[in-house]
């Protein structure tokens, strides 16, 4: 193809310069600085994942929890808490719960649901009780009607056992016995004469009177053991008695008081219950609250512990005294014990002890009655957390458990406190690989979080998310106290945005990053003394960004630029081409040209990628260089073998080389060593492939294009170097401003294809061809001198397995 013929193909498929960026008109968004504009309310965009929350959260259904899936910095968190205050300034406060002693079973602590405020005055009247009973009842105790009465009892009780013991004793003198008290019991002595007599005296007694005396003896010890019996049965009364007006008097001194937190909180279910048992407890517990000292061990130094009136108080679990609406609980630390709640011990007399007392709340007890949102990643993180998180939900109650017990090898004694009916609405905010897995592996994430919320990275570029992203620009700066923005420097962050997404259609919805950007803008703002933020000012804070991240691109750069790393931006060669990678650091992403070469020779149709080879070839990579076997194929080999065996590499690569976005690449480096027609190096390509020869879009195309640009400058812009791209990627372009200068003055080109044909026309200053009828292909085009070499490769083919035919024929 003559010069002018290539200069006329190539000025058909040039982009213009305004196909290269779009651009932001700082006069349309209707401000002159971003104080005019009201603050965004909400988030960006995000109607699908709006909708969902709008369902998940007002649907009482159980299991429909919501799973907002979506990218850091999309704004999930923040719109979730927005959603989350609107709902739940509308609902009521939940009731606070507390945990309480329970008098039959103490380690299984009662819960008890009090509505909100209410919890901690119950404690504190609890509390205010225990001093007051303790004050009364031992007021009680000592007053002269306590004592009056406990003499009359001792009096009477004293008075039946002296009328007992005087029965006894004349019933004894009567048969001649004499009575004497021991610590034994009662011994009985029999008198001759009125004068005791001993064993010695006793023997020397006729035979009648001994017997006389034996059984008057056997009469007076059976009235003795029912004197004894008798006598206990004096003191049991006197005990019970005395316990009774015991307990009279000390009911007497706190009934006042338990009738008063009656009325208090009678209303309360199983409030009442819980103070009828206090007061049994109380009644039979009278020596704690009547200030008797503790027995004293024998022990030097030892101090007895005092009374222990622990068992009385209240645990306030939950207190939402202060509550305005549902409680919204984000669990930054979503641990096993941060959910579910803890018991704690304490040392005691150099032993761990613990008590109902030291039950403590978890996350989920603290969004009873609201909403709890929970990084997913971190609940997976933390040991057991998920399992008990879905076993809370599922459930639908709060059990606080110790984890120890459950993987001790032997039984441990501990609380089992009562568990707490649950009513929460669990937000998980993950992204959507990990819903996806989770959906994917397990069962249990599609029963329990049945919404999702699909946060999309990117919003339409509309006049109306323009707006939002000045509005969003300006509750940054009131939120951060940063300085206002003027509508040139909104108009570059807008763009920005869009090369976030690499569109001229869509815009980046990842406002974090926005967020960041506009604070480093106004710090520059600031170092420049400017009032307001300018374009300039967030010009500066993109390149600051990138120079803080790129030293391995200008690493690079310098590898090339000294010969290193061989790139030729120049002249014309075989079989070689410019293709164009990314290389993606995390948080930051760069493109960079690489040599792709081909080498052919006769052969039996075998295409080799020396990555695929030595395994340094991904998967899509691979699937691409297959792709070439049948495009060759299908346009060459209709008629004859495709008799020819190729290599393909990425000289100087030494990396993993995935993606088929070097598809096309490789195809042109391979017709160029086909037809012996050199490829222009000034041309960097980039482009998939399929089958039939259509270049498709790829990713990266605008990093790429800079990558090869900045390159070409470094080497010196000859006016006729430039990029193919494919078709469908121009509205992916968002280029650099110097890019677009450079291309705008004709130092650099930027070119669309939509066929390996077009490409290759620009690649080597000769036309594709078109198939005529019979096959062929018209003289001197790419495709003509494809086929004629591959043809000679095959009658050549044809030529040895002849001869290796004669050669057998001989030989027999």
């Amino acid at each position: 193809m003559a010069d002018d013929a290539r200069s006329a193909a190539r000025a058909r498929r040039r982009l213009r310069p305004e196909q290269l960026r779009r651009r932001v008109d700082p006069a349309r968004l209707g401000f002159s600085s971003t104080e005019e504009v009201a603050p965004l309310v909400g988030t960006v965009g995000q109607p699908r994942a709006l909708d969902a929350l709008e369902f998940g959260l007002a649907v009482e259904t159980h299991g429909f929890n919501v799973f907002v899936s979506g990218l850091p910095g999309s704004g999930r968190l923040a719109t979730v808490l927005d959603y989350l205050r609107a709902r739940a300034a509308k609902r009521p406060a939940p009731p606070d719960w507390v945990y309480v002693h329970d008098f039959e079973d103490g380690d299984r602590p009662n819960a008890i649901a009090l509505p909100a405020g209410r919890g901690a005055e119950f404690a504190h009247a609890m509390d205010e009780f225990v001093e007051s009973a303790r004050r009364e009842i031992q007021r009680a105790f000592e007053s002269e009607e306590y004592d009056r009465r406990q003499r009359e009892i001792v009096a009477e009780i004293a008075a039946k056992r002296e009328r007992e013991e005087q029965e006894l004793t004349a019933f004894a003198a009567e048969r001649m016995i004499a009575l004497k008290t021991t610590l034994m019991g009662v011994a009985s002595i029999p008198l001759v004469d009125g004068k005791p007599i001993t064993r010695e005296q006793f023997e020397q007694l006729p035979e009648e009177q001994r017997a006389a005396i034996t059984r008057a003896t056997a009469e007076v010890e059976e009235r003795a053991a029912s004197f004894i019996r008798q006598i206990r049965r004096l003191e049991q009364e006197a005990a019970r008695r005395v316990r009774e007006l015991e307990r009279e008097v000390a009911l007497f001194a706190c009934e006042p008081l338990l009738r008063e937190l009656r009325e208090r909180f009678g209303d309360v279910e199983g409030v009442l219950a819980y103070l009828d048992a206090v007061q049994n407890d109380v009644l039979a517990n009278i020596a704690d609250f009547r200030g008797e000292a503790e027995p004293q061990l024998p022990f030097p130094g030892f101090v007895p512990r005092p009374r222990d009136f622990s068992r009385y108080s209240v645990n306030v679990l939950v207190d939402n005294s202060g509550a305005e609406g549902a409680p919204i609980v984000v669990e930054r630390n979503p641990s096993y014990y941060n959910l579910l709640g803890r018991i704690e011990y304490r040392a005691s007399f150099g032993a761990m002890v613990t008590d109902f007392r030291e039950i403590k709340a978890g996350a989920l007890h603290r969004a009873n009655g609201g909403f709890l949102v929970l990084d997913a990643l971190d609940v997976l993180r933390h040991p057991f957390a998920w399992e008990a998180l879905k076993r809370a939900v599922r459930s639908s109650e709060a059990r606080i458990e110790s984890l120890g017990e459950e993987f001790s090898t032997i039984p441990l004694a501990t609380l089992r406190p009562e568990p707490i009916p649950l009513d929460v609405k669990v937000v998980l905010i993950g992204p959507p690989l990990l819903y996806h897995l989770l959906y994917s592996l397990d069962e249990d994430l599609r029963e329990l979080f049945k919404v999702k919320a699909d946060f999309s990275p990117e919003l339409d570029w509309t006049r109306e998310h323009e707006r939002n992203y000045a509005a969003f620009v300006s509750r940054s700066v009131r939120d951060n106290g940063l300085r206002h923005f003027d509508p040139t420097a909104v108009a570059r962050l807008i763009e920005h945005g869009a090369r976030l997404r690499e569109s001229q259609r869509k815009l980046s919805a990842r406002l974090l990053e926005i967020s960041d950007l506009v604070a480093e803008a106004s710090f520059w703002a600031e170092r420049a003394g400017r009032e307001l933020v300018e374009a300039a000012d967030v010009e500066v804070a993109i390149g600051k960004r990138e120079f803080r991240s790129n030293l391995l691109e200008e690493r690079i750069r310098e590898l090339v630029a000294d010969g290193t790393l061989v790139i030729e931006t120049r002249g014309e060669r075989v079989g070689q081409v410019n293709g164009l990678s990314i290389l993606d650091l995390g948080d930051y992403s760069f493109g960079r040209p690489n040599r792709v070469s081909a080498r052919v020779s006769l052969g039996r149709g075998r295409i080799e990628s020396i990555e695929r080879e030595i395994e340094l070839s991904g998967p899509i990579h691979s699937k691409g260089v297959l792709i070439l076997s049948g495009y060759l194929a299908a346009t060459y080999a209709q008629e004859w073998p495709l008799a020819m065996s190729a290599t393909l590499t990425f000289e100087q690569s030494y990396d993993e080389v995935e993606g088929d976005s070097a598809s096309s690449t490789e195809l042109y480096a391979l017709l160029s060593a086909l037809s012996g027609l050199p490829l222009d190096q000034g041309i960097a390509v980039t482009g998939s492939v399929d089958q039939h020869g259509r270049v498709q879009a790829v990713g990266g195309v605008t990093r790429k294009v800079e990558g090869f640009f900045a390159t070409c400058k470094a080497q010196g812009l000859t006016g006729e170097q430039g990029v193919i791209v494919p078709a469908a990627n121009v509205r992916n372009l968002m280029l650099h401003e110097d890019v677009v200068q450079a291309v705008r003055e004709g130092a650099f080109h930027v070119w669309a294809v939509k066929t390996v044909d077009e490409g290759i026309e620009l690649l080597t200053g000769r036309r594709a061809g078109r198939r005529r009828a019979d096959g062929s292909y018209p003289p001197g085009t790419v495709h003509a001198l494809v086929q004629e070499r591959l043809a000679g490769f095959a009658r050549r083919l044809q030529e040895l397995a002849a001869a290796e035919g004669g050669e057998e024929g001989d030989a027999r």
